[in-house]
């Protein structure tokens, strides 16, 4: 009986060529970012399909800027965002990781070592890690949670900057502190950031409260407000607009106007109702009728119209408010409250200043041009993401690459008491933690193999009990203590990065049959002739 063709106009690759083709692009992606990990590292210029260009060495954006078409890169800058939104640190490492463990199966692979005996070696590695973990960290002081937002900002901006936006961020972090059921909660989306062209990058600076380029209404209502009641409503203030099938026949002179006027009495209907509640600020998401504006102001409501839902968002989480689909509709357990509300013109554009009881801050990103602008507020995003952290959690790793040799260290001996082949997958996990202490070493102009061999002595040898904390110091271009140092970083990074590049890298291993359609030329949508 002969074969029926099932899979038509598709291509396939199986076995270890699929593997290998797969590997292949995770190496690729993994050697665009190499040159920017560490102090030492090196910047990318990333240029658009429209010509607008960026400078960073920060390896999520260079990633998620570059067009990926092969499926395994892109579950690879997968990880690398998860690890961005969750950690805020460390999307380098976790691609540079996740592609050395899959260099390192693929010899095992030649060996004759089965994939899913990789798979079981890698899982009880990242267990052990995780379990070894309590033995490395030690406690954040004030001091060390500076130290870490310092580290995260090494090499992506000049060493000045990297002070100031640290203590920025410290300051920002503490100002949306909150304690709930769940303990300590730093929610960096509470920090609002604003961009300014024009001055030098250590303009730059931190307001108190939530800061909107917006003015009020009219110039007639309060410049300044202390404590009060908010209303926040998702629409507007307006006259409602008749449905387009809907005409109206006026049949005399005085219709068109009574008509009018009864528009106006339901705006002023809600003008009262804000006024019942003891309303003193409004702010809407739609416009508000010109008709109204003085009516507010006469009634000393200060009101804002078109603010975006975002903000309306960061003004209900700051004062306790509840977003109202309309002011009809408002009840006085909907308002929220708010210690100040002010008016400040900053070059020339008015900028609304709320302050609330349940605090918040906003960040004002400032540089010569538009480009050292977006670094300045990429920078202190990723700053202020591992001061949030620290006060959530407030365990500390050494830097420099010191953590994962100590990882390394420990996993070849813990390897000795895993019988089978899963013992040589958790000798070549180890092997690619080192991969960071390396690519360190290489980034800064160092031997990488004998700076490694260097480190590990020195770690080895030392007698003092926390050996553990001796990395690699680029600036001495030597082993040295990371934590003596102030080089470390938040316990959460490296434990993401573990975690993510070991998925990413496991789902890589388990794909032994890659199947490729053949796509026909396509007609863009309005050219069909339909």
């Amino acid at each position: 009986m002969s074969e029926v063709p099932i899979l038509q106009e598709t291509t396939r690759t199986t076995g270890r060529e699929a593997l290998r083709n797969n590997i292949t692009a995770a190496l690729a992606l993994a050697g665009a970012v190499r040159t920017t990990l560490g102090p030492r590292g090196q910047d990318k210029l990333l240029i658009d399909d429209e010509g607008r260009t960026m400078v960073t060495n920060d390896g999520v954006t260079v990633l998620e800027s570059a067009k990926v078409e092969h499926p395994v890169a892109k579950m690879l800058i997968n990880a690398s965002t998860t690890q961005d939104r969750i950690a805020r640190d460390g999307t380098t490492s976790a691609v540079l990781f996740s592609a050395e463990l899959l260099q390192n199966a693929w010899e095992l692979v030649l060996q004759g070592v089965h994939p899913s005996a990789i798979a079981r070696g890698y899982r009880f590695a990242e267990d052990a890690c995780r379990g070894h973990f309590a033995s490395l960290t030690f406690q954040a002081n004030e001091a060390m949670q500076y130290q870490a937002a310092v580290t995260s900002l090494a090499g992506k901006i000049h060493e000045a900057m990297q002070v100031h936006l640290a203590g920025l961020a410290i300051d920002a972090a503490k100002a949306i502190v909150s304690t709930g059921s769940d303990g300590v909660i730093a929610d960096p989306t509470r920090v609002k950031i604003l961009t300014q062209t024009g001055g030098s990058m250590t303009d730059s600076h931190l307001v108190t409260g939530l800061v909107l380029a917006k003015k009020r209404a009219i110039d007639s209502m309060p410049k300044l407000l202390t404590a009060g009641k908010i209303a926040l409503v998702d629409g507007g203030l307006e006259r409602r607009n008749m449905m387009s099938d809907v005409s109206l026949n006026v049949s005399g002179p005085g219709v068109l106007e009574s008509f009018r006027a009864k528009e106006k009495e339901v705006l002023d209907a809600q003008v009262d109702l804000l006024v019942d509640l003891g309303v003193t600020l409004l702010a809407c998401k739609e416009g508000i009728d010109d008709d109204m504006h003085q009516a507010l102001s006469d009634a000393g409501i200060q009101a804002y119209r078109r603010v975006s839902r975002s903000d309306l968002d960061l003004l209900a989480r700051g004062t306790g408010a509840v977003l109202g689909y309309d002011i009809k509709g408002l009840q006085k357990s909907d308002l929220g409250v708010f210690i100040e509300s002010r008016n400040e013109r900053w070059n020339g554009v008015m900028h609304w200043i709320v302050d609330t009881e349940e605090g918040g801050a906003t960040f004002i990103a400032k540089g010569s041009t538009n480009e050292a602008v977006g670094e300045v507020e990429r920078c202190f995003a990723d700053a202020l993401g591992v001061a949030c952290q620290l006060l959530e959690e407030p365990e500390l790793l050494p830097g420099g690459g010191a953590t994962q040799i100590a990882l390394a260290r420990f996993l070849r001996r813990h390897a000795e008491t895993i019988p089978g082949r899963e013992q040589l997958a958790v000798e070549a996990f180890a092997d690619a933690l080192e991969v960071i202490p390396r690519v360190l070493a290489e980034n800064a102009g160092l031997d990488p193999l004998d700076t490694l061999l260097r480190v590990v002595a020195e770690q080895s040898t030392s007698t003092s009990k926390e050996a553990h904390c001796i990395g690699l110091d680029v600036i001495a271009r030597g082993p040295a203590d990371m934590k003596e140092a102030g080089v470390v970083e938040p316990l959460r990074i490296t434990r993401q990065v573990l975690a993510g590049a070991t998925e990413a890298a496991l789902s890589v291993l388990r794909i032994d049959d890659v199947l490729w359609a053949k796509q026909d030329p396509t007609i863009p949508d309005g050219l069909d002739g339909e």
